[in-house]
């Protein structure tokens, strides 16, 4: 594995690379003169968009047509294990929010900016307590909605592939030199409860949700720094600067949290990673990756085009849930990778596509979009470019 991260380190990227904004001038529905997108062959669309397709017993949008047997288990769900999920996981959440607000009393929250306002560089007993019980708490969640055992893989490559005293150099660099964010791929919002009950690291959020009832003061004791993500003003900047020093300060403060990064910008079905943007490897710090599956035999446990509302009801009916983490070794970047960003993040995505067994995918959250359009009979292309996220 050695040789084939020093390969990947100094390969240049290939055309699966290529920014955003290329991706977007070049797919050929973003053309003005292409047909309309709820006019093509379902198949075709389907192949064009496959990063978020659906492809378990609950069909396109989880509204397929069920078999008898399939209606029977939902009704037996409904009428059992939903209620009892519904009502635990309703008081885990009260039970950790009033801990949250017991622990955050009298005590004035970090402000790195006017809107960037967090809980985490708290220090002291209010810091464990709320570290510790959010680490648990999180787990008791996940094993409520049915992830009774998670597969977790640590994938440490053996000293013995390393036989040069470079190579060696760098192994030493890497035990030694601390990760400052966790790179994930992107399939659902369960990834998030797994790397709390994981790591307890902070995450990029949309502001709305400081504002939410219950999980508001969670996310601010998470760190969170929130991004109005259909803003095209100077704020980006800002939230690239704010991301970027957390992490080179996770990396020299070790009771700093880390950030946990979604590079990809969305979810897919789990089959892809998406083109990686680049604010994650700003900061020139060493990441950890990490890959995420959820094996299936009914429902798909992927977040990529179906309603949020629809996919919870399906997930609490299910009576088992698996999920399988990969964790790879730190990665530090090399001084070429440090130079160039787009290096760096490329590299981290072939690296965790190989080891993740995934496909590379050039689309990614307009194309997203223009799929979700076309299922709901949408082919007002532009419109559908321009409209804020979910």
């Amino acid at each position: 594995m050695a040789s084939e991260l020093q390969q990947l380190r100094f390969n240049p990227p290939q055309s699966n690379a290529s920014d955003e904004s290329s991706a977007k001038d070049d797919h050929p529905l973003l053309n003005s003169d292409s047909p309309a997108v709820a006019d093509q062959d379902s198949d075709d669309l389907h192949q064009n968009y496959a990063p978020f397709v659906r492809r378990d017993v609950y069909g396109t949008m989880g509204r397929g047509e069920l078999p008898w047997m399939e209606k029977l288990l939902l009704a037996m769900a409904l009428l059992t294990i939903v209620p009892i999920r519904v009502v635990i996981g309703m008081t885990l959440l009260v039970l950790y929010y009033t801990i949250c607000r017991v622990c955050t009393l009298f005590h004035d929250p970090n402000r790195e900016t006017d809107e960037q306002e967090d809980y985490a560089h708290m220090v002291g007993w209010r810091r464990s307590v709320i570290v510790w019980t959010g680490r648990f708490l999180s787990r008791a969640v996940l094993f409520v909605l049915g992830f009774y055992w998670i597969s977790e893989v640590y994938r440490i490559p053996p000293n013995g592939d390393k036989s040069t005293d470079e190579n060696e150099g760098q192994e030493k660099s890497q035990e030694s030199e601390r990760p400052g964010a966790i790179i994930s791929n992107h399939v659902s919002y369960l990834d998030i409860l797994y790397h709390m009950s994981s790591s307890f690291p902070s995450f990029v959020a949309k502001r709305s949700v400081a504002k939410l009832p219950l999980v508001g003061i969670i996310s601010k004791c998470l760190g969170c720094v929130y991004v109005q993500r259909e803003s095209k003003t100077s704020e980006s900047k800002g939230v690239s600067g704010v991301v970027s020093e957390r992490i080179r300060e996770a990396v020299k403060n070790s009771s700093a949290p880390m950030m946990m990064l979604f590079p990809e910008g969305t979810t897919t079905n789990g089959e892809y990673l998406l083109p990686f943007k680049t604010g994650a490897f700003l900061s020139k710090a060493p990441v950890l990756p990490y890959i995420l599956r959820y094996p299936y035999q009914r429902f798909s446990l992927a977040w990529e085009s179906i309603t949020g509302g629809r996919h919870f009801l399906l997930l609490l009916c299910q009576f088992v849930n698996h999920m399988e983490v990969i964790r790879l070794p730190v990665y530090v970047p090399s001084p070429e990778e440090k130079d160039d960003p787009k290096l760096y993040a490329n590299n981290i995505r072939r690296l965790m596509a190989k080891e993740g067994n995934m496909m590379l995918s050039d689309i990614g959250l307009p194309e997203k979009r223009v799929y979700l359009a076309a299922l709901n009979g949408n082919n007002n292309i532009r419109s559908v470019l321009h409209q804020k996220d979910d």
